[in-house]
């Protein structure tokens, strides 16, 4: 299994216009996020550095343009950002969690009905 790399806040925004739009040149990227941030040209290009070095992110050379694309995928991201939260903040105890997240939120009765679907559907296969 490939390491998926650690990523901030900030270069989620980057990633998310990237793994939308690839591939796409630092400029696309600039224009994309203008008005969405207050980041500066430079500050882009430095989040984009970051993420070729992290290898979340590669580039071909277009003309005098780089051309930038991922290497992993959003749900990769998304698997290790939700491992890395269940073992920071509950331990690596999922039932903890889930426990939490139903005792704090209202769920409408729809949202039941698939928490339902999803739970029937982990024990059938266990089964």
């Amino acid at each position: 299994m490939k390491k998926v790399p650690q990523i901030s806040d900030t270069e989620w925004k980057v990633m998310k216009i990237i793994w939308e739009k690839s591939p796409i040149t630092a400029n696309q990227v600039i224009d994309r996020l203008d008005g969405m941030t207050d980041w500066s040209d430079r500050t882009i290009r430095t989040l984009l550095n970051r993420l070729v070095k992290k290898e979340a992110i590669s580039f071909e050379k277009d003309g005098r343009e780089y051309l930038y694309y991922p290497i992993v995928t959003e749900d990769e991201c998304i698997k290790e950002e939700n491992r890395t939260f269940l073992e920071r903040v509950y331990g690596g105890a999922l039932n903890l969690m889930f426990t939490k997240f139903l005792e704090d939120e209202a769920l409408n009765e729809d949202e039941i009905e698939e928490l339902k679907q999803i739970l029937n559907g982990k024990k059938n296969r266990k089964e």
